[in-house]
């Protein structure tokens, strides 16, 4: 099998930590069918192993799910209660890459989602924004990457909606996944 290489500028091979306070977990829904409702997560991990063949790196990523977030508490309550994520039953949902590939000029990154113990297939488009100086680590090194997909609720178990007057339902299927990952360069010591 042949690997095609990658050139990404300033590229820097090695295994990442994720900033969780640099970072960003979120998706959006449509709710009642006329608007669109933002939240994230905000306590999770990650690790990014960048190979020397960028499509060889890999990434892993788990996501505390009682910390989610979406400016409202009382709906939070409601989306960690047993009708959404249950997360009584099923504290984390994670994430792990199982390849990257070209798609046209879209670097994809193929992985599986296991959310409320269900594991799915998850591909996300990969923007890879740069590697640079860590000002808040001398010497040490930073990289950013930003991730997009979707995924259809139903397919995890996360099943709960109400049907809207006139047609429709409270809460899409469609969750679209929007992820902001800045790492910081593991060194040894």
């Amino acid at each position: 099998m042949t690997v095609e290489l990658v050139e990404i500028p300033g590229y820097v091979a090695g295994t990442w930590t994720v900033d969780p306070v640099h970072s960003d977990v979120g998706f959006v829904v449509r709710h009642v069918m006329v608007s669109k409702v933002r939240g994230h997560f905000t306590s999770f991990e990650g690790r990014v192993v960048t190979a020397e063949n960028p499509l060889e790196s890999s990434v892993t990523a788990t996501i505390d799910l009682a910390s989610i977030d979406t400016s409202n508490e009382q709906r939070d309550a409601h989306i960690r209660s047993a009708d959404f994520f249950d997360v009584e039953k099923y504290p984390t949902m994670t994430y792990r890459s199982t390849g990257i590939r070209r798609d046209g000029d879209d670097l994809v990154l193929d992985g599986e989602l296991t959310l409320k113990g269900v594991t799915r297939p998850v591909p996300l488009t990969l923007e890879v924004n740069g590697f640079g100086p860590d000002p808040m680590n001398e010497g040490g090194t930073r990289a950013g990457f930003t991730a997009t997909g979707e995924i259809n609720r139903m397919d995890f178990g996360v099943s709960f909606n109400s049907p809207v007057p006139g047609g429709g339902v409270f809460v899409s299927e469609k969750v679209q996944i929007v992820l902001e990952i800045e790492a910081a360069l593991e060194t040894g010591g």
